[in-house]
């Protein structure tokens, strides 16, 4: 799966795209400003109808034009137009996929598996528990198809089990009702991130090793309550320390990711060029999952590669993708610091930005 075609209008600093990416490895370089970064914000887009650059996507659109759309063809037989459309009016988003309006982003996200590494990455070592999560959820849906409809029925009913908890007086015998509901779908969740961990940390171990070695780096997840108990035993213990709170304090909303470096937090140990390795792998690793589990590759966007990276690593990094067989969109300021890194015979298609408008060279 690749994108063969990209047309995005009125996204920021960039002037009309018309774009046909490389099946292998898309290099873009161009000076700090240019639209780089846009470029492959315009992707992320694509497939998940958000930026990650701006929490309100309408700052994504350029100065005084009524609305932003971006196009994308995935190849295949036959190939899938899909496409966003941002207008500046409030509730002005509208996703398209095959043709047809779709209403859930989990559709797009279906259709265009993306992996984004760019300095937010950095958030799985540094960041809070919930940009783990999120990672780790998006491995999970991709590979898990009740996924999304078991993660749905937790999160509607832990909404309702902290409504009733948020009330001065408890309804008891509603809150034993969506105790056994957020219980029951919550042990399901749990079920489903174990296995898929169970498949992803050995894979993570190994992709890393072709990066660097750190033979203590360690990655565990930690469910989110005691792993001793069942989750409806501790919700029924935590019950009164619940109500004083206003909320549920354990399940699955608290799910964590554990890395760590001997007895340490790998943060507090590695050097930034180690951390984006380290990050860079567990993105690698779920793409690789993806293919193995299900067939199906994933599209990374690699912001600034170079960065915090020596040549040797650069040149282990890039000869890692070109091994995947995956489409990849890098960016970087000079393209003299990715020469003679690829793998011999690897299709390397180059793109500059200057000034918001994109050549192909």
């Amino acid at each position: 799966m690749a994108l063969e075609r990209l047309q995005f209008q009125n996204l920021r600093n960039l002037a009309p795209v018309d774009m046909v990416p490389e099946r292998g490895i898309n290099l873009v370089s161009g000076a700090n400003g240019s639209g780089k970064s846009s470029l492959l914000e315009g992707i992320h887009v694509l497939g998940l109808a958000r930026s990650f650059r701006t929490h309100k996507l309408k700052h994504a659109i350029a100065h005084d034009t009524a609305g932003m759309t971006l196009f994308g063809r995935l190849s295949g037989e036959p190939s899938r137009p899909l496409g966003v459309r941002r207008d500046q009016a409030a509730d002005g988003l509208e996703m398209r996929l095959d043709g047809e309006k779709v209403e859930r982003v989990a559709q797009l996200a279906q259709a265009l598996p993306l992996q984004l590494i760019n300095p937010d990455a950095f958030r799985l070592l540094e960041g809070s528990p919930s940009a783990r999560r999120e990672f780790l959820d998006w491995g999970v849906f991709h590979v898990k198809h009740d996924f999304f409809d078991v993660w749905r029925r937790v999160r509607r009913a832990l909404k309702h089990r902290n409504a009733l908890l948020r009330h001065g007086k408890m309804d008891a015998q509603a809150l034993n009702v969506w105790d056994r509901e957020f219980a029951h779908w919550s042990e399901c969740l749990d079920a489903l991130r174990m296995e898929y961990m169970q498949a992803l940390a050995p894979l993570f171990q190994a992709t890393l090793a072709e990066l660097i070695e750190l033979p203590e780096l360690t990655l565990r997840y930690q469910r989110g309550w005691d792993a001793k108990r069942s989750l409806g035993e501790v919700l029924a213990a935590g019950r009164d320390s619940d109500s004083h709170m206003g909320f549920t304090q354990t399940g699955p909303q608290r799910a964590d990711l554990r890395i760590r470096l001997g007895r340490r937090p790998a943060v507090e140990v590695l050097s930034r060029g180690q951390q984006k390795l380290v990050v860079s792998a567990l993105k690698l690793a779920q793409g690789r999952l993806l293919e193995e589990m299900n067939g199906r590759t994933c599209v990374y966007l690699i912001d600034d590669l170079p960065a915090e990276l020596d040549g040797e690593h650069r040149r282990l990094f890039c000869q890692l993708l070109a091994s995947l067989d995956c489409q990849v969109f890098v960016t970087c300021v000079e393209p003299e610091a990715l020469d003679r890194v690829w793998l011999p015979n690897t299709n390397v298609r180059m793109f500059h930005v200057e000034h918001g408008r994109l050549h192909t060279e």
